[in-house]
């Protein structure tokens, strides 16, 4: 009778670890985090971006957010990015579900070289976020998190990137870097570039930006928006375009490509 039972249910215990070995791992948010190395970022920015990221996934906080998920782990993969076409991936998707993960992923990525690229494609790193997705993990949420200090200036438009973003279930939350605001330094400097990242590049449910304004502030910034999307728990919700009936648009969410336009005129003189 015993070996009767056993060839029955020996095979379905088989069947069942077999099958939850192949089914994908299940974290509480797959998290691009795509990042600005184009020219108009010195060196000095670069550096501290970088270094506020290394120092976030290091920090209490922020082990602390990822444990109090409903599965306790999370995935992130850290991406830079340019022009159109111009991204690379310094580390892959790698779930995270302590602080020995998180230090790894830390330390990979502060050991990588900082890479520099021309022009500025905000929806191509949109675009090639949208594939990165298709990485054999379940996410109960979707985020990419991009962050830069200019408009979208090459590739199709922002908004048609974000909607498309929009309509695959992504979440996108912004970071702004104006620390050189008041300081044009440039044909592709945009004052407003808080608008532009509120009216024309974040969106989706729960979706949030945070302005850098100041170079002491970058740590804190990426800090409390790693803790915020990981607990999806975001300051302001802010819908993508929003604006009151009837008032005028806020920005041009096309200026990029008109400065870019303009610019290469004035250099044919």
């Amino acid at each position: 009778m015993i070996r009767f039972l056993l060839a029955i249910f020996l095979p379905l215990v088989a069947s069942t670890m077999a099958a939850r070995a192949a089914s994908p791992p299940v974290v509480d948010v797959e998290l691009v985090l795509a990042v600005d190395v184009s020219w108009s970022m010195d060196v000095e920015e670069q550096a501290l971006q970088r270094q506020g990221y290394v120092d976030a996934l290091r920090h209490p906080d922020v082990l602390s957010a990822i444990g109090k998920g409903d599965w306790g782990r999370i995935a992130v993969t850290y991406v830079e990015w340019a022009g159109h076409g111009l991204d690379q991936t310094v580390v892959p998707w790698t779930i995270i579900a302590n602080a020995a993960d998180a230090f790894a992923f830390a330390e990979q990525l502060d050991r990588a070289p900082i890479a520099r690229m021309r022009r500025t494609s905000i929806s191509s790193i949109l675009q090639r976020s949208v594939d990165l997705f298709d990485n054999g993990i379940d996410g109960m949420r979707r985020v990419v998190d991009v962050s830069g200090d200019g408009p979208n200036n090459m590739g199709i438009l922002v908004t048609a990137a974000r909607d498309e973003a929009l309509a695959n279930g992504i979440v996108i939350n912004g970071l702004p870097i104006m620390i050189k605001r008041g300081n044009p330094g440039g044909y592709f400097h945009l004052d407003r570039l808080d608008l532009y990242y509120e009216d024309c590049v974040i969106g989706g449910f729960g979706s949030f930006m945070i302005t850098v304004n100041s170079a002491d502030k970058f740590q804190e910034a990426i800090r409390r928006k790693l803790i915020m999307e990981i607990a999806s728990a975001p300051a302001r919700v802010v819908p993508a375009g929003w604006r009151p009936p009837g008032s005028p648009p806020r920005i041009d969410c096309a200026i990029g490509e008109k400065q870019w336009r303009s610019w290469r005129r004035y250099d044919r003189w």
